[in-house]
């Protein structure tokens, strides 16, 4: 009885993680094993940053919020109280915000407080 090969299927295969190798360095876009583990590796490396882009974006909201309270006689750790303790549910990424975008308003919230 002759060999049955699903080929088809194999190169569909190969070709998919070829694919997702492009533009990698050298054989690591070429060869199928290769590229094979650059490409597992390269999504172990993509879970985790998603994981860190969160991390990253919050320190560099609480570094903005600080460095503007302080200019008005806070700091980070007071504000944040001072917030909760008048009910104001304002996430930091909206503090952020209002800082870039409208620092007028951004005075007003710290005056009123």
């Amino acid at each position: 009885m002759p060999r049955s090969v699903n080929s088809v299927a194999a190169k569909k295969k190969r070709k998919k993680i070829l694919k997702l190798a492009k533009g990698f360095y050298g054989a690591r876009s070429k060869l199928y094993t290769v590229a094979k583990n650059a490409v597992e590796k390269s999504r172990c490396y993509s879970y985790i940053g998603r994981k860190q882009k969160k991390r990253n974006f919050r320190k560099l909201w609480i570094i903005r919020i600080n460095t503007a309270v302080r200019k008005f006689g806070f700091n980070y750790s007071n504000f944040i109280n001072i917030l909760k303790n008048n009910n104001l549910k304002l996430t930091r990424k909206t503090i952020s915000n209002l800082i870039i975008n409208k620092y007028n308003l951004f005075k007003k919230l710290i005056k009123e407080l």
